[in-house]
């Protein structure tokens, strides 16, 4: 038993390692590529095109409702039942033909008191004739064709119409929704590299600033106290720079994750942090709420609803269908002789007319015309939503830009700032513990900036979802 859990453990892990993607050592993984691996990987895509395809499969089998139906038909029994047939036996009266009243009247003598006695006659014997079942084999060929279905059959055509194009349009829905996770993903990978460059820059800045003071402590011109203070700031940089390798570390495996690339894989690749810098492409359209994947397929979801009505009422019109046959029938015995053995074939036309159902029919039209309002009802509902969402995403999209520029404004002024500061302590008419507000002061301009590129890249990318325009 353990020996097969073992072996189907191994199996397993096999296959996936089998289906999941690989990385060259070293790679540069860009967002385009990254995005590709995401989508070939995705299980929500891979279920939505099998429902496409599925939707294609009923659309052909609703079709196939407007040719002929040719069935096959056979039966093959046996029975042991049996049943006696008599037939009662007596004389037969012989006729001659009569010229004179020129018929043919029976051999008869006439008696006084009005009856007859038959002059010529012929013996019919009793018959007594056994019927049995035994094997009786009944096969043939059937062919019915429709003629007026009520609307049921193009009702149902046009609903597999509408089910398809929403498959469709699904498959676009999860690729939007898989770009924006692994635009984020990236996002925060670019983030955590650059906040890792910055810990870096600022752990730099500290080692000078104790190889400075150290010498200083030496020569007699600063306390030993102000080194302390320096090695102190000098450890927690240290411990922000291996929080910052770990975050960088773990958005990588996230980026894995959805790339369908083992987590293993995750130190070889690295992300381009010009992504956060670069101006995105301006969109092929403007874009708006009817460009959404959502809104095509509550528009969709309405329609169904319509043909939904008329296929319900379909159920209540008369239907007309046109069928054949072509039957063959062997088996039986009768007086020891083959009862059955011969072949028949069948037309007709076969009409089917609903005349009362207590309100059945009536009430059931009414309930799919009010879900056929109500889904109305909800495209216009969630359409304002939508534009409210795209108002909501501009906003944010011009808010996000505005914090870039401040905090591109902020960080020069830090670095200017640190450049004097350093000026200032060097020359020995500045604090240290101002020259360490002056590194903080910088840290932080240099770390908000980095969030405000990465936060304008995702707000642009959601407002391409909003419009309908991320592909």
């Amino acid at each position: 038993m353990k020996r097969t859990a073992v072996l189907l453990i191994s199996i397993i892990a096999f296959v996936e390692a089998f289906c999941q993607q690989t990385l060259p050592p070293g790679s540069t993984l860009s967002l385009q590529k990254a995005q590709e691996l995401a989508l070939n990987y995705n299980k929500s895509i891979a279920h939505s095109k099998l429902q496409f395809e599925q939707a294609g499969y009923d659309l052909s089998m609703y079709k196939s409702h407007n040719f002929p139906r040719l069935n096959l038909i056979a039966t093959d029994f046996y029975s042991t039942a049996s049943s006696n047939l008599s037939i009662k036996g007596g004389n037969l009266p012989i006729f001659s033909y009569n010229e004179t009243a020129g018929s043919y009247v029976p051999n008869v003598i006439m008696n006084a008191d009005g009856s007859h006695t038959l002059s010529q006659y012929a013996y019919f014997p009793d018959i007594n004739m056994k019927l049995k079942l035994k094997n009786i084999f009944i096969g043939g060929l059937q062919v019915t064709q429709p003629i007026y279905t009520g609307g049921k059959i193009s009702a149902a055509i046009s609903m597999a119409e509408i089910g398809q194009q929403m498959a469709s349009v699904n498959i676009r829905l999860s690729e939007d929704e898989v770009i924006v996770k692994v635009d984020e993903a990236y996002m925060k990978a670019v983030r955590a590299k650059e906040l890792e460059v910055v810990s870096d820059s600022y752990y730099d800045m500290l080692k000078e600033l104790e190889r400075t003071v150290e010498s200083a402590v030496r020569h007699g011109l600063r306390l030993r106290n102000d080194l302390m203070k320096v090695q102190v700031k000098k450890n927690e940089a240290e411990l922000g720079h291996q929080k910052a390798e770990n975050g960088y570390l773990l958005a990588r495996m996230s980026l894995c994750h959805l790339m369908g690339v083992p987590l293993t894989e995750a130190s070889k690749l690295e992300v381009e942090t010009n992504t956060a810098n670069q101006d995105r492409m301006a969109p092929k359209h403007k874009g708006g709420v009817e460009y959404r994947p959502e809104y095509t397929l509550l528009e969709k979801r309405a329609e169904l609803a319509e043909q939904q009505v008329k296929l319900d009422r379909s159920e209540y019109l008369p239907n007309v269908a046109l069928f054949g046959s072509v039957m063959y029938a062997n088996g039986g015995e009768l007086a020891g002789k083959k009862l059955l053995d011969n072949g028949s074939g069948t037309i007709g036309v076969m009409v089917k007319v609903p005349l009362y159902n207590f309100g059945e029919g009536s009430n059931k039209v009414r309930s799919s015309k009010a879900k056929a309002q109500m889904a109305a009802l909800e495209l216009q509902e969630k359409s304002e939503l939508m534009e409210l969402e795209i108002a909501l995403c501009r906003t944010n999209l011009e808010e996000c830009e505005k914090e870039v520029e401040i905090a591109r404004k902020s960080y020069d002024q830090a670095s200017e700032n640190l450049r004097i500061s350093k000026s200032a302590y060097d020359n020995g008419v500045e604090l240290l513990s101002d020259y360490f507000d002056a590194q903080a002061l910088w840290r932080e301009a240099a770390a908000t900036l980095v969030e405000a590129r990465c936060q304008l890249y995702l707000a642009y990318t959601k407002l391409l979802k909003a419009t309908g325009q991320l592909r």
